[in-house]
């Protein structure tokens, strides 16, 4: 199964969101118009006025992603809502017998009233800010991302607790969307009470009775049976068993009960001539009653339930005590819980709590909520039903006497299925309809404060600074918006596939306890169990991983193979937890025969949180990757099943901090998602569409798809084809301050396929994931120097720029006008030396590609001293020039201390369109417009020309005039010949009166000539509203009237105390740049590159470092690049293989790398002969391909491979694994013989018996 796209998370959600979110159906709990029809129609306290929503669109935002970053500003889109306000009649009431009327305030039944005036309004109601195709928000000018947050889903939830006493004590808790919780809780007497948002509790059998089960008797028969048992005759139950039973019938008489001895009176019947209630426990005085009566048949409440503890008491104790014995009393007691003081009739009781749990503007489930409700109750109400119902309740109250008589089962609240994520969309939406219910209110108040319904309007009643004030606060400041971590590709991928369970509505760090921390057997293939943050976050931050997704209802799911009858089959389903909990799953690499059947008879499975190994027949599913189960960083360590997962945790936060190098370099040893990574992530530019490379700059790519529109195949201009044109970013800034670079890969004339990589961005090489460099390690002490992690570098990888990286700093001058007078930006700066402005323009501005160091002036400025009293001298030369000289101080832009670089970018924002500092950027950007303007125009016109020429071969001209004068340009009855023809130039041709003898001919010209020129209008137009862009004043903060934006760029070396790390872990700081020839050497005097510490391994337990090297070395030699992926990664005997196949021999038992202090002249001569008896391995390097400085190294190593893998004496093991190897050495000796003007015999001599 492919892997999905790794940003869906983002897109998919926000597309939930303003797509086909906007209309009210679908199985997700938000989009737009799902958030409005929660929120209207809103009317006022007297329903004088109705404010109703009919419909809500998004218009096209106002400046492109680009130009939002380049201006600060924010990319968003207007949202614009079509209201309806309907102004009710309120009929006449007469009073008196005069003719007075009086306006009844009181609102009449809706039947009475008939719509005066119906007012429809769109009504603008701020902006939205729009996700980019990356998955980020541009907020201000600087990228965001909006993190996915895990809190417990809605539903019902059940616990236990175990009091002091050693009783285990049980709860219910009904967790809403929005509105009320509710808590069933028992106590140690088995009395089952009700807290309603954690105020006083009370007897959940008053709450049963407000809900119409009023009488006791009800109670019993929502949660017993009725059975009926003899109390004479033979099979006669015993009277002690009937004790503590409930009666489920009632006894009247309708005299008094006389002693027939004595004549004494023993009971007088009370209410209603009842002797025994429906529902009253029998105890010793029932049964003399009934003796009496001489019942011979009793009903009671029974349970036919076989119970560990017996019946449950729960019910009869929670009748005893609670107060209430009908429906009224009851909510009359709930009431004065619910509000202060008592209500004053049952029908405000009743309403106050149907508004509670009954009212879906105040109560919501969700349809998240009312599918957990179901799921977990066994109920069966449809998704909508999103308020409590009656049956709810009742159920609950059945699973807690369940789980009190022994049975059933609670929850595990970290389990996945009862977390769920909140993506964008939805966090956008809750902001959203907070903000939307403040209008609501304030549309309620100017409602009832308005008194004239005659000149009430839409635009009075609707502000839309309430809606776009907190939208704006949830994007600027809200924990879950955060500033996107942009240092490499890598680390904006995570960023954005982040789950976090802080957040509003959340947990704390504080309060997060161990358990929610930890990883569970529900995250596997769902959340990432390595990667996630050290310290106070750890656990609360989390990943998603490589496969999974987030279903409609916030559900996170992972896909697997169905197997069926033993056999793996090709049907991918997406379970989720909950969906998954019973099931049976294989792992991805269980060796499987051709036809998709186990080979093995018993399969290793994961069943829960356990790994028993069944048979084939019993598996239900299988995992459908290896690397499913991990994270994206996670999965681009190499050989991660070899490393201890506290350094894998380190690895994988470590590789998102890796800045973007100068060079790039593929990893040699990768685990094959590195393209992937660079796609999704947007680093790399990839083609939209098939087609011909036609234009290759540094800034751009223009690219010939060879597609005509649709349809227009016989149309005129049919030849004209649509161009992609790819802009190129260039040194842009990061948030990081990093630099993203992006660099073309294709020539012009290539042929280019649909998703093909057209430029590599930064940390990519050819379009894979490129975030360090291939450099020789050795593992050795050296001198004491990488003691404790640390780390020696050759002087080699300074020199050659090999860890070198480029950041760009962004510098700000403010220009404001003060109340001293306006600051200006001027080279005229008081006390300042020529020189220091000798890279300063005629404006004041620092000019690109000057080389600045710390103190250099950027951008002059002066600003207004306050006014002085004057000295003689002064007033001396203001009387004789009119004027006092300025007094002005230096408030120029500076380079701050520690900085240097080079300029690379100056841009100016005013706001002013016609202020002259902005003459030259204009001038540029207005260029660049124009010139693309003339390049298509000149597509159209040379296709124009060609069909011309087409169309007019052999025909006879009618009319042809010069262009703009009245002169033939050919006579009339000119034949056209193919010479001719060659020879015309159209632009001297007036193609508007151009006619020839052949009517048809000449329609067919007319339609040509009329649809090249609607074409170049169409761009004309185009172009003309692009400049009107560039001339729009620019948004500046309050008070500042100039913004100069001064772009440094700095190239760092890699130096003493930068850290270093590798893939797994293994981190150190660097102690000691040492010169090449200190480095210790290879046998045949290639001195390495680093030397890391050989303690650092065995107690950090990372040993994919060392499988990673030896397979890099091998790779290097024999010039392939390895893809091991994770879980299913190359074996240590393979890769023991190919050092065998480059002629290198196992570390274990390796020559000696000596690194030799400054020694005699002795020593050197037996060290020069000592290694001149070894065989050349490693004779320089080339790039691995064959090619670069080290080619000589590549037919060495390949030659020397060949012969070492023809005198193996490969045992059987090792066979198949040679085998295979055998064909890639023949073709790799085979291309290189063929680069040398050789054939392989002669230049490999050993190929002459591959029998062997």
């Amino acid at each position: 199964m492919p892997m999905p796209n790794l940003l869906e998370v983002q897109l998919s959600s926000f597309g939930k969101l303003i797509g086909s979110g906007m209309d009210d159906d679908g199985p997700w709990d938000f989009g737009l118009g799902r958030v409005f029809g929660e929120i209207f129609p809103i009317s006022d306290v007297n329903h004088n006025f109705t404010l109703e929503f009919i419909s809500a669109y998004l218009a096209e935002p106002k400046y492109s992603v680009e130009e939002c970053t380049e201006r600060d500003m924010t990319y968003s889109a207007p949202l614009k809502a079509l209201l309806r306000l309907i102004v009710w009649e309120m009929p006449e009431e007469e009073e008196g017998s005069g003719k007075r009327t009086r306006r009844r305030r009181k609102a009449p039944p809706p039947e009475d009233r008939r719509p005066k005036d119906i007012i429809e309004k769109e009504v603008y109601l701020g902006d939205l800010p729009l996700l980019t195709d990356l998955g980020t928000f541009v907020i201000n000018g600087a990228e965001r991302v909006v993190v996915s947050q895990l809190h417990r889903s809605p539903g019902v939830v059940f616990e236990e607790n175990i009091h002091p006493n050693g009783t285990k004590l049980y709860s219910g808790r009904i967790i809403p969307f929005r509105g009320s919780w509710v808590e069933f809780t028992l106590d140690i007497n088995d009395i089952c009470y009700v807290h309603i948002d954690k105020k006083k509790k009370f007897p959940v059998t008053a709450l049963l009775r407000a809900l119409g089960y009023s009488s006791d008797a009800d109670i019993f028969q929502l949660f017993y049976d009725v059975t009926e048992f003899k109390l004479t005759g033979k099979r006669a139950i015993q009277t002690d068993e009937l004790l503590g039973k409930v009666v489920a019938e009632e006894f009247t008489y309708s005299e008094d009960i006389v002693d027939p001895k004595t004549g004494e009176i023993l009971e007088e019947p009370e209410d209603d001539n009842v002797l025994i209630r429906n529902g009253q426990e029998i105890n010793e005085e029932v049964i003399e009653i009934l003796e009496r009566l001489k019942v011979k048949k009793l009903k009671v409440y029974t349970t036919d339930r076989q119970t560990p503890r017996g019946d449950s008491p729960m019910i009869k104790n929670t009748i005893k005590k609670d107060p209430t014995e009908s429906e009224e009393e009851a909510l009359y007691a709930i009431y004065s819980l619910l509000r202060p003081g008592d209500a004053p009739n049952v029908q405000t009781a009743r309403l106050a709590l149907e508004q509670v749990f009954f009212n879906p503007k105040s109560y919501d489930l969700g349809q998240v909520g009312r599918y957990k409700m179901n799921q977990r109750l066994g109920l069966e109400l449809p998704r909508t039903q999103t308020i409590l119902t009656n049956e709810d309740f009742v159920s609950i109250v059945r699973h807690l006497i369940e789980l009190n008589e022994g049975r059933g089962y609670t929850d595990d609240i970290d389990h996945l299925g009862n977390r769920r994520v909140r993506t964008v969309g939805e966090l956008v939406a809750n902001q959203f309809s907070v903000g939307l219910s403040r209008m609501a209110r304030l549309v309620k108040e100017r409602m009832s404060i308005n008194t004239d319904p005659s000149k009430i309007s839409i635009d009075e009643l609707v502000n839309a600074r309430t809606v776009s004030a907190v939208i704006q606060a949830f994007f600027g400041s809200s924990q879950l918006s955060q500033f996107m971590d942009q240092t490499n590709p890598l680390a904006e991928m995570t960023h954005k596939r982040r789950l976090s369970a802080l957040g509003p509505g959340g947990l704390t760090r504080e309060r997060a306890g161990f358990e929610v921390r930890d990883v569970h057997y529900s995250h596997y293939g769902r959340m990432c169990p390595i990667e996630t943050p050290e310290g106070p976050n750890i656990g609360l931050i989390t990943s998603l991983t490589t496969y999974s997704r987030i279903n409609d209802l916030g559900f996170v799911e992972t896909p697997y193979r169905r197997v069926e009858k033993g056999k793996v089959t090709k049907k991918i389903e997406w379970l989720s937890a909950n969906e998954e909990e019973e099931m049976r799953i294989a792992q991805a690499n269980a060796p499987l025969g051709v036809k998709g059947n186990f080979e093995n008879e018993f399969v290793l499975c994961r069943e829960r949180g356990d790994f028993p190994l069944l048979r084939a027949a019993d598996i239900d599913y299988m995992d459908v990757a290896p690397d499913q189960l991990v994270s994206v960083a996670a999965a681009l360590i190499p050989f991660l099943e070899h490393d201890d997962a506290n350094r894998a945790l380190m690895g994988s936060n470590m590789q998102r901090q890796a800045v973007p190098l100068l060079y790039t370099d593929a990893p040699l040893v990768g685990t094959g998602l590195e393209g992937k990574v660079a796609a999704d992530s947007g680093a790399v530019i990839t083609a939209r569409r098939a087609g011909e490379v036609v234009q290759v700059t540094a800034d751009e790519v223009v690219i010939d798809t060879g597609t005509i529109k649709p349809g227009s195949a016989d149309q005129p201009l049919a030849k004209l084809t649509q161009f992609d044109r790819y802009r190129l970013k260039k040194f842009w800034r990061t948030n990081q301050d990093t630099a993203i670079n992006q660099r073309p890969l294709v020539k012009v004339g290539e042929k280019i396929k649909p998703g093909a990589i057209i430029a590599d961005g930064p940390s990519t090489d050819s379009g894979e994931l490129a975030l360090g460099r291939n450099v020789l390690v050795a593992f050795m002490p050296w001198y004491g120097y990488n003691f404790e992690d640390a780390i020696v570098i050759s002087e080699k990888l300074v020199k050659d720029d090999v860890f070198t990286s480029i950041h760009i700093q962004e510098l700000e001058l403010h220009v404001r006008d003060t109340k001293r007078g306006m600051e200006e930006i001027t080279r005229e700066i008081p006390n300042v030396a020529e020189e220091n402005l000798a890279d300063l323009d005629e404006r004041g501005i620092i000019r690109e590609g000057a080389r600045v160091t710390a103190g250099d002036i950027l951008a002059g400025k002066i600003t207004p001293k306050g006014e002085t009293e004057l000295s003689p001298e002064e007033k001396l030369l203001t009387a004789i020039f009119g004027e006092k000289a300025k007094d002005v101080k230096d408030s120029s832009l500076k380079v701050p201390p520690g900085m240097g670089g080079t300029i690379i970018d100056v841009k100016i924002f005013s706001r002013r369109i016609d202020d002259p500092l902005l003459e030259k950027e204009h001038g540029v950007k207005i260029g660049d417009l124009r010139s693309v303007e003339r390049t298509e125009i000149k597509r159209i016109t040379d296709v124009r020309d060609e069909e011309l020429r087409e169309i007019l071969i052999r025909q006879t001209v009618s009319l042809m005039l010069k262009k703009g004068t009245v002169e033939p340009f050919m006579d009339e009855g000119s034949k056209f010949t193919k010479d001719i023809i060659e020879q015309i130039n159209f632009k001297q041709v007036d193609l508007q009166t151009f006619k020839v003898q052949n009517k048809s001919v000449s329609d067919r010209i007319r339609r040509v000539v009329d649809e090249a020129q609607r074409r170049i209008q169409r761009m004309k137009e185009s172009t003309e509203d692009h400049i009107d862009k560039v001339f729009q004043p620019d948004e500046l903060p309050p008070g500042v009237v100039q913004l100069v934006k001064v772009y440094v760029a700095e190239k760092r070396k890699i130096s003493v105390g930068d850290k270093m790390a590798g893939r797994h872990g293994n981190k150190g700081i660097i102690a000691r740049i040492a010169p090449e020839e200190d480095m210790p050497f290879l046998p045949d005097g290639t001195p390495v590159e680093i030397v890391l510490n050989p303690l650092g391994v065995p107690s950090r337990m990372n040993v994919g470092q060392i499988l990673e090297t030896h397979l890099g070395w091998a790779g290097r030699v024999l010039g392939f690049e390895a893809k091991t992926p994770v879980f299913h990664g190359a074996t240590e005997n393979e890769v023991g293989g190919l050092l065998k196949l480059a002629g290198l021999k196992w570390l274990c038992e390796a020559y000696d790398l000596k690194a030799l202090p400054p020694v005699g002249l002795k020593d050197i001569e037996t060290l020069v002969s000592a290694t001149g008896q070894l065989p050349p391995v490693m004779a320089g390097r080339g790039d691995g391909n064959g090619n670069g400085a080290g080619s000589h190294a590549e037919t060495y190593g390949i030659g020397q491979s060949l012969d070492a893998y023809l005198s193996l004496n490969t045992n059987k093991k090792h066979k198949k694994f040679f085998d295979q190897m055998t064909a890639f050495l023949l073709e790799a000796g085979g291309e290189l013989a063929t680069r040398k003007g050789e054939n392989l015999n002669s230049l490999f001599p050993a190929i002459r018996v591959p029998s062997r």
